[in-house]
């Protein structure tokens, strides 16, 4: 009977000691305007993002249209907190990401300008909407935004 017990609570802490999958941002991803708040900032007309997410590889391809025109960017990082570096409009950006539990902090930081971004990700439980909560620091001020994005 002993041996049984043990068995069973073996097989309890082996299952309770595992961790749950990160979410997959994998997808392609439209912004949804009427569930994103951008506070006192001027909404883009329009924000795509196209994610590839391998763990610990993520890759995303963001295209934005704007009144002050069309931009598109590409940053690969590695999940675990490895700093990297992009160019987006001609300036150098670095930045790194690493999991908060199932949250994805992504640090982007453009020092030429001094402008920072924090964007926090998440994913639904159901994985159809993906949502930034993105702090940004700029020599004008801070401000926090919250785009919302529907799984196309």
């Amino acid at each position: 009977m002993a041996n049984i017990l043990g068995g069973i609570l073996a097989i309890l802490i082996a299952a309770g000691g595992q961790a749950p999958a990160k979410p997959n941002f994998t997808g392609d991803w439209k912004m949804n305007p009427a569930k994103s708040d951008f506070g006192m900032l001027p909404p883009p007309a329009s924000i795509r993002r196209t994610i590839t997410h391998t763990e610990p590889n993520l890759t995303i391809v963001e295209d934005q249209r704007s009144d002050m025109g069309d931009a598109s960017t590409t940053r690969k990082y590695v999940t675990d907190g490895t700093p990297m570096t992009f160019t987006a409009q001609g300036a150098e950006v670095s930045g790194s990401a690493k999991w908060d539990e199932n949250t994805l902090v992504v640090n982007s930081k453009v020092d030429a300008i001094g402008l920072s971004f924090n964007d926090k990700m998440t994913l639904s439980p159901d994985g159809k909407m993906l949502v930034s909560n993105i702090h940004i620091n700029s020599p004008q001020g801070e401000v926090d935004i919250m785009i919302a994005f529907d799984k196309q």
